[in-house]
């Protein structure tokens, strides 16, 4: 079969490898779409869980081409998304319920193979079942869904929560959707990309403020001029130390400041231990998902979480090369889905 595997930081190669052979206890699922990640660009630069050789791709679904003798539930032809993380159950965190630290954190596609590929191999009980009226681009979106699920379980919105939100990136307009069902009073995007900002207009996810990152002082006049009072939770989904260190402008005594969005593992931020402390602040942090996709999967089923208009561009395996370069350089980029 055709993957994509990587050697070391940067250096991959499209090239033919063997079809995974599955366990008893697993699954081959033929890869019918896989998402890109910004992920994806950190474990391409050697950051986050990188460990080689392996082929990345986190976001798939697909269909089964063969099952395990040891599996239950699942069979040939079956459309299905998976979870991709794969946890020992026997460690400190696991046995104390909290499998998301995991010291044995397995993550297929971020340090073992993963979707992209032609085939991937899955344990069955990470596996989940779509209908066939979700189409498998849409599908690809439950890993993003699954991770903005937990985002809303550890924010913990309250009802009538004014809530303000730094990027517009497809995991943030996915969790922008969910704050908005999930009983925000107000919602608001504040993004440099104004192609995102009016898809989140057109759909009425939120108010938007365009950001002026040559210019903190615009957008940040306009938000606290239209919200003098400030946010009951501000969330920065967009990676960038400068945005997350902003947030405190604009938060509310006893707000939840939330780091979404992945920053690169060196970055530092500078934060006043005084206002944290008189103000109540709560920096809160949320960090992939295990456990949320069979409730991801209800919300793209049943339309809750529409994805339809994030897809900005496709490429097959041999387009690989491209597409990294297209991620680093495409300004409208929403979300690239690569179809084995």
């Amino acid at each position: 079969m055709k993957a994509v595997v990587y050697t070391a930081p940067r250096e991959f190669e499209v090239k033919e490898v063997p079809v995974p052979k599955i366990a008893p206890n697993q699954v081959l699922i033929r890869v019918r779409s896989c998402g890109v990640c910004r992920t994806d660009i950190h474990l391409h630069e050697g950051e986050f869980l990188a460990k080689y050789p392996f082929t990345n791709g986190h976001e798939f679904a697909g269909e089964i081409v063969e099952v395990g003798s040891e599996t239950h539930g699942f069979k040939v032809g079956d459309r299905v998304v998976a979870d991709n993380t794969v946890l020992c159950g026997e460690c400190y965190y696991c046995r104390r319920n909290q499998p998301l630290f995991c010291e044995n954190f397995v993550s297929l596609g971020c340090n073992t193979d993963g979707g992209f590929a032609e085939y991937v191999k899955v344990n069955y009980d990470k596996v989940f079942h779509i209908s066939d009226s979700l189409p498998f681009d849409v599908a690809a979106f439950t890993e993003p869904t699954a991770c903005a699920v937990h985002g809303m379980d550890v924010i913990d919105i309250k009802c009538g929560d004014d809530v303000l939100i730094f990027g517009a990136g497809p995991t943030g307009i996915i969790l922008t959707q969910l704050i908005k069902h999930g009983g925000a009073g107000n919602v608001v995007v504040c993004a440099s990309n104004q192609k995102k900002l009016d898809i989140i207009e057109k759909n009425g996810y939120a108010k938007t403020v365009k950001m002026d990152r040559s210019d903190y002082s615009k957008h940040t006049h306009e938000i606290q001029e239209k919200f003098p009072l400030g946010f009951d939770v501000v969330i920065d989904a967009t990676g960038s130390p400068k945005v997350l260190e902003q947030c405190f402008n604009f938060c509310k005594y006893g707000a939840k400041i939330v780091v979404y969005g992945v920053a690169n593992m060196a970055d530092k931020i500078q934060i006043s231990p005084y206002l944290m402390f008189e103000r109540e602040y709560k920096l809160i942090g949320s960090y992939a998902q295990t456990h949320c996709f069979d409730r991801a999967i209800k919300f793209l089923e049943n339309g809750i979480v529409k994805v339809d208009d994030l897809v900005t561009d496709h490429f097959d395996l041999d387009g690989y090369g491209d597409m990294i370069d297209k991620m680093y350089h495409g300004k409208d980029n929403i979300k690239i889905i690569i179809n084995p």
